[in-house]
């Protein structure tokens, strides 16, 4: 059995958040639990994780929650940064308070914790920073440009992070899955039904959703994105990225091998 971590999770209400909490307290790790709809984590409570009620873009709840955690336990271990959810629509479309909603969620919630939580992590010299990301913080493609370009954001600060804390003894990972079987992709179109596309792009629209839903139809669940952060938890010397579905790791490289042209070709050929 490893030793005893203090972990902190966002977005534990469900999906890999949830998951890894359910993991972590059978390996019988302290577990703080975070989501805005506490009552939703009762099961988590009931297997002993501290829950907290957090909502990542209030500045002060994220502090409330991080003192909670040090008061009680003196130290966090890792905090795995897994709030976040997908808002579809073409880039002209989606109104700007729905993007600034996701990029509070999405971008500044990972950063809020971020600067709440590393000062400790400093003073002891140790500690992992797992941040979710996705195979579109790779890539994007039509009607994923604003959600495509938080992920890219994370990708982006998670490798500044990990040059400025490695060297202080702190691992910075980032977990990129394709699609996954969880409430992401009921959340993900709900918003998508409420963006007004005009004419042009209504039929583009209707092709990636029918294309997503058969895409989700197949995908597998979110165990095997659990899994790789069960082994960025563990590891000695934590990857910086785990790409944790097949399709996370094959189309990135596909990207690069087709070149931007040859892409655009491909993925619009998918979305008649």
């Amino acid at each position: 059995m490893p030793p005893m971590k203090v972990v902190l999770i966002t977005g534990a209400s469900s999906g890999f958040g949830m998951l890894v909490a359910e993991r972590l307290l059978a390996e019988g790790h302290a577990v703080y639990a975070a989501a805005r709809r506490v009552e939703r984590m009762a099961p988590l409570a009931a297997k002993g994780a501290h829950l907290l009620a957090m909502d990542v873009t209030d500045a002060a709840s994220v502090e409330a929650g991080v003192a909670q955690v040090l008061a009680e336990q003196g130290r966090i271990d890792v905090l795995f940064n897994n709030a976040g959810y997908g808002s579809y629509g073409a880039v002209e479309c989606v109104p700007m308070e729905e993007v600034r909603r996701q990029y509070e969620v999405n971008v500044f919630g990972v950063g809020r914790l971020i600067q709440a939580v590393v000062p400790h992590m400093r003073a002891r010299r140790q500690g992992v920073v797992i941040n979710t990301s996705s195979v579109v913080g790779q890539i994007s493609m039509p009607m994923l440009g604003w959600y495509a370009s938080t992920k890219h954001a994370v990708e982006a600060l998670s490798d500044a992070l990990r040059m400025e804390l490695g060297p202080l003894g702190i691992d910075v990972v980032v977990i990129e899955p394709g699609p996954v079987r969880t409430e992401f992709e009921a959340t993900a179109f709900a918003t998508f039904a409420r963006v007004a596309h005009p004419e042009e792009y209504r039929a583009r629209a209707a092709a990636f959703e029918r294309f997503s839903h058969a895409m989700y139809a197949k995908a597998p669940g979110p165990e095997s994105t659990a899994d790789a952060v069960m082994k960025a938890i563990h590891a000695r010397r934590p990857r910086a990225r785990y790409a944790t579905t097949w399709m996370a790791a094959v189309l990135p490289r596909v990207r690069r091998w087709l070149g931007d042209r040859l892409f655009d070709w491909a993925m619009l050929g998918r979305l008649k």
